[in-house]
Parts: C-alpha cells; sequence; structure tokens
C-alpha cells in the first residue's frame, strides 16, 4: 500500500484559489493512478479528479470541469489539485487516493486523512 498526506487546505472566499497536495510514500508512486474524492456534510463521498501514471490523461467530474486541475510530480511523489474560480459548493473534505488502476470509476486501495477546504459566499 501507498501512504497518503493531504496539505493546502484552508477557507477562501468564493471565486478565490487553493491548491491542494498529496505526499505519497510506499509503494513506487509512479506506478498507481492518483486522484482525489471530496465529502460534503451529509452527502456521500463523490469522485473529484484522477490522473494516469504519466501525467497523460484525467478524468473530472462535470462540476469542477474547467476550474479545477489535477497534476502529479512523480519524481517528487506529490500530485496537485489546483482549484479555481472556488464556489461555496465546493466546500469539503478532499481525500487524496491511489488506485492500481486508472479508470473512469476509480477504487481505491489507499486514502489520506483529508484536508478540508471551506469556500465562503
Amino acid at each position: 500500500q501507498v501512504q497518503l498526506v493531504e496539505s493546502g487546505g484552508g477557507l477562501v472566499q468564493a471565486g478565490g484559489s487553493l491548491r491542494l497536495s498529496c505526499a505519497a510514500s510506499g509503494r513506487p508512486f509512479s506506478s498507481y493512478a492518483m486522484g482525489w474524492f471530496r465529502q460534503a456534510p451529509g452527502k456521500e463521498r463523490e469522485f473529484v479528479a484522477s490522473i494516469n501514471w504519466s501525467n497523460s490523461n484525467v478524468y473530472y467530474v462535470d462540476s469542477v470541469k474547467g476550474r479545477f486541475t489535477i497534476s502529479r510530480d512523480n519524481a517528487k511523489n506529490m500530485v496537485y489539485l489546483q482549484m479555481n474560480s472556488l464556489k461555496p459548493e465546493d466546500t469539503a473534505v478532499y481525500y487524496c487516493f491511489a488506485d492500481r488502476v486508472f479508470r473512469q470509476r476509480p477504487v481505491p486501495g489507499s486514502w489520506g486523512q483529508g484536508a478540508q477546504v471551506t469556500v465562503s459566499s
């Protein structure tokens, strides 16, 4: 398994930006697809974005397309989520994940502890 630690969450006004980071350790990072889920209060955890091992293919949930960008740096064992034009409905705990296969419906084998993102109106 790969161990994951998120950072970069916080409080931001609507229209602002944040960048989440996820540091990975353990098994070879570059062999995993990586991504992000989020969970808002009272709601189920939902998929946000994922990226394959070579940075050549990504998936996004429709609600963040054009606003969020996922990327990874295999040399640093890091994955990032740049979030622009944030909306109050983006408020959630964001979880980094690792999946052995890059697929449209991830089946995460590892999770981070979560990072709170709060967007005020």
